[in-house]
């Protein structure tokens, strides 16, 4: 049987994947609006003016992480043969987004950024709607590389 990470590894894939969702990251930054919206735009801003590559450097580190918490959605979605496994994601939204969360808070936990860390924490209670606004996206994303 294949495994997420095999579906999403082939023909190496991974480059492209982590550039779609580095771009997703840049497109739900920028519609951010309101007062969440500029602390999260500025927040973005500090991090590239530290590190510039700072985003794709931590998408493909965390890569493996995001994949294996997303693998039990993908078996649970192949045994079901339900629709595509974007949906699957979005109609399981906020389980699939602490998922992810889990992943960025244990490394938040042991950065030795310190702004990095402080930056995190500030925007944390906000995060989960935040990855779950930006799910649609990586659901088309995900179904344009992970088929039955």
């Amino acid at each position: 049987m294949t495994t997420l990470r095999e579906v999403l590894e082939a023909d190496g894939k991974r480059p492209t994947l982590i550039r779609a969702c580095c771009d997703l990251i840049d497109d739900e930054v920028a519609r951010k609006r309101g007062l969440k919206g500029l602390a999260v735009k500025g927040a973005f801003k500090a991090i590239k003016a530290i590190k510039p590559g700072f985003i794709p450097d931590v998408v493909d580190n965390l890569w493996d992480e995001f994949v294996a918490k997303l693998e039990p959605y993908f078996e649970s979605w192949k045994q079901a043969e339900d629709g595509d496994f974007g949906a699957w994601m979005l109609a399981r939204d906020r389980q699939v987004a602490d998922s992810l969360l889990e992943v960025t808070d244990a490394r938040a936990r042991t950065t030795k950024m310190a702004t990095v860390k402080k930056l995190y924490t500030k925007l944390r209670p906000t995060a989960e709607g935040h990855v779950r606004d930006a799910l649609p996206g990586m659901a088309r994303i995900m179904n344009t590389h992970v088929t039955l």
